[in-house]
Order: C-alpha cells, then structure tokens, then sequence
C-alpha cells in the first residue's frame, strides 16, 4: 500500500538533523521472575501485533527531484528482527548502567532506508529485572491513525492476549519514475500543490523550509526557532549528538495531597515541583536569579483528568496546549505554585478533544502516542518561543503486562529540539508519575544534580501541606 506522508509528517521526516534525530523514545522497565519474558518471546508477540500498527512495516520513500512529499511504502523486506534487537548489561546491571545505554540509542538517528523504529530487549538487571526501550520516530506516530507499538504489545493481565492471525503480504513497492508521475497527477487535481513543487524544484523552498510552507514553517518554527529577544539561559544552547538520560520517581498521591490542600490541578503541582528544582539549578550554576527571572516553558500535554485512579474518567480527556512562565525567581513555594494555577486557569488555550476512536484504543495504554502528540502539538506555536519543552501524558493506573513480565516503571524519552539542552517527560502509571530527563551530553552534564532537586522541590510543597 501507498500513501503520501502528510506535510507535519513531511515537516517531521524533514527537519531531522544529526543533533537533533526526532523520535519518540518509551522506557519500560519490567519485572521478569524465571525469564518469563525472552528475546524471542517478545519477537513473536511484536510480529503477531503487527498488523494493529500497519505503519510499522512501512518505509519512506522519496519522490524525485522533490516533485512531491515523500510516501509510505510496504517495506517488500521487513525483517523484524533488525528492528527488535537484543542488549544485555553485565550482570548484575545497575539503573545507572541502563539509564546510560538509553542514552546512548537515543542519541542514534533511525536508518531511514528502513521502517523508522527500533525497540531494545535489554537484558542483565539486577533484581530479576528486564527492560524494553522503544524509539518511534515522529512522522511514524500522530497519536490518531497511528499508535505507538506499546499499545499493542501491553496486556492488562499476565497471559497475553490473542490476536486473529495475520497474512500481510506487503504491496509492490513503486519505481522513481511510477512515484514522479503519480505526484505530477495529484498536481492536475490539486493545483495548488504546484506552487509547493515549484519552489522545491528551483530550490527556493529547501531543506529547512520544508513541504508546504504553512505546515512546515509552523513546525520549524514552533519547534526549532529561538526568538532573538529570547533570554540567555543555560537551557538554551547549542547542543551535541550525545545524550544524557536520568529519571525522578514519584508517587501521585502527593500529588493529589498538594491538590487537595491548594485548590490546584495535579499538572500545576507537577509544573510547581519542576519550577522550583530550576531555580534551585540556576542557582547552583551560578545564574543570576532576580525575583523577575522566570523560564518559559511549552506544555504540550496538559491532561490529568484520565483513568488516574480517582474515579475520573479518560473518556473527559483532552490534548490541552499552552506556554507558561515558570517563576523560578519566586522564593516562596506555594507562591510559585499560586502564580501557576493562575497562569494555567488564565492562559488561553488551544485543545482539541482526544477523538473517541482513539479513546477507545487507549484502554490499558501505553502514553507514548500522547507524547508523540504532545511534540506534534508544539507547530501549533510558530510565533512562541519557549526554553523548555515538558510533556505529562496519564498512563494506566493498573498493572500492565509484556509477554507476562510485569511493567514496573514507564519513562517517556522525548526529543531535544533545536538550541534546548533538556527535555521533560512523564508519565504516570499504577499509582506512581515517573520523570524521564533526556538531556545535552555537553550543554547539561549536570543533568542528575536536576533530578536530585526534583526530589528536594516536591518534598518542600508537601511540606507546605502540613
């Protein structure tokens, strides 16, 4: 089957660089007593479930002399075991040790000769313990018609379900000149595509204007633009191809507690926590920090009324985008958590409703999708300029399963953007919100003294509670 990338997922494909490679990476880690959970357990239950993620099988090809965007092709030599692969830590592995080796394949740029994921069996934890890092690239996941693989391959219970078998043949893959022609035809029914191969064909357009310019000009500029007015910051940097990875664990109920006495929302509890670990960060690097300093940050997910446990209903969910000011100049905690209740109550925000086909298909998720929605959402801010990118996607509240090993922990891994040394994501999940820092190797080596002071922020506004 053939079908043209649509122009975010053409900006997406596009505006990758060798520093700032865009995929969406997912952590699980798992407990897996007597092995239960083995290499080629996972191959077989991935290959089975294929056929509910279709775009996974699917390369991109482009159209030549740029006559059109690129399409979706069967891949005619899928081999699934290039993109399911094995990696062991010496025994006994320690988080650290896997921490390092997540950051270290998310600083890789996918092959895009080939479907554009890779997910990793990692082998060698301490404690009975496996992990499975998936990374998806952008244009392959929009969180609608595309889910991420960790929808399909999670199981609510310790037997895995079964999925009717599935015969896929892949389609004939087109030629150069079949693609050229097919594209110069959809000019004929959509005249207006002319005037986006004419500026691709003279070169006016290139590589960083991307497809069509309203689309692309809103990712490249959402995502990747730093205006010049924007406030020096050792968030703001150039960045290298190496990563550093580290994570917070947390438990919801202090965050509901925090909700319960302050009249906020979770999400404002979460963006307070992170506010004050900035400012005590800024300080420790010497920064300077007046009452006025504050770091603006872009919150493409700001849902917490799911399946969180409370007897809240996802089916309330939405994708609710917007920039704030974090006040890290404030000094006071439950001031800085006032100034963002407010910001976020006051803050005109751009939400769609998450469609119900795709509620349905979230029961008993894995968020990844919501975070690939989440950088998506970020084009939509072509004229903002933000210093910090942090996504927050509800996970299940409930056990969840891979191939009967039990997923103990869950970190979303999200993408560097352009010029931003970190990026934040979380998830919760059974009763715990899990922080995943993905971070600069060079611009934010200190990147664990970060995550120590997350500890030390939430710890200082459940105190206020008391």
């Amino acid at each position: 089957m053939v079908s043209r990338l649509t122009p975010q997922d053409a900006a997406f494909y596009e505006s990758e660089a060798s520093s700032t490679p865009m995929h969406i990476g997912s952590l699980a880690i798992l407990e897996n007593v007597n092995g239960a959970l083995s290499y080629e357990t996972l191959l077989d239950i991935v290959e089975k479930r294929l056929c509910l993620v279709p775009r996974y099988r699917q390369k991109v090809r482009e159209v030549p002399f740029g006559l059109g965007r690129p399409v979706w092709v069967d891949d005619s030599e899928f081999d699934i075991s290039y993109h399911i692969r094995r990696s062991a830590l010496p025994r006994p592995g320690s988080d650290q040790q896997l921490y390092e080796l997540v950051a270290r394949l998310s600083s890789r740029p996918l092959d895009r000769n080939m479907p554009l994921w890779e997910m990793y069996l990692v082998e060698g934890l301490s404690d009975n313990r496996c992990a499975i890092f998936t990374k998806s690239h952008s244009a392959l996941v929009d969180g609608d018609e595309a889910l991420e693989i960790g929808h399909v391959i999670l199981d609510s219970s310790n037997t895995p379900r079964a999925v009717a078998d599935d015969l896929w043949m892949p389609g004939e893959e087109p030629g150069d000149a079949q693609l050229a022609v097919s594209a110069l035809a959809e000019v004929v029914t959509r005249p207006g595509d002319g005037v986006e191969i004419a500026r691709r064909v003279v070169g006016n357009a290139g590589r960083a204007a991307g497809y069509t310019a309203k689309a692309f000009g809103r990712v490249a500029a959402g995502l990747h633009s730093k205006s010049d007015n924007a406030a020096s910051s050792p968030l703001n940097a150039s960045i290298s191809r190496n990563r550093r990875f580290d994570v917070v664990k947390t438990d919801l109920q202090d965050y509901r507690k925090i909700r319960a006495h302050f009249g906020c929302s979770i999400n404002d509890a979460i963006l307070a926590t992170v506010t004050g670990a900035l400012r005590t960060w800024l300080l420790s690097r010497g920064e300077p920090v007046t009452v006025y300093t504050t770091v603006r940050a872009f919150v493409p997910m700001s849902v917490y009324v799911g399946d969180l446990g409370d007897g809240t209903s996802i089916s309330g969910s939405e994708l609710s985008s917007f920039v704030v000011d974090l006040p890290v100049g404030e000094p006071n905690q439950v001031i800085r958590l006032s100034h963002i209740s407010h910001a976020t109550e006051a803050h005109g925000r751009e939400t769609r409703s998450v469609t119900a086909r795709t509620l349905v298909r979230l029961a008993g998720f894995a968020p990844a999708s919501l975070h690939a929605m989440s950088v998506r959402a970020a084009s939509s801010y072509s004229q903002r300029t933000f210093d910090l990118l942090i996504t927050n996607a509800p996970g299940p509240q409930i056990p969840m399963y891979i191939g009967g090993a039990r997923a103990l922990e869950m970190y979303p891994v999200s993408p560097l953007l352009r010029n931003q040394a970190m990026s934040i994501g979380l998830t919760s999940y059974d009763g715990k919100v899990y922080y995943g820092l993905n971070a600069d190797r060079e611009a934010m080596a200190d990147v664990d003294v970060m995550t120590a002071l997350l500890y030390e922020s939430l710890e200082e506004l459940l105190n206020a509670c008391a």
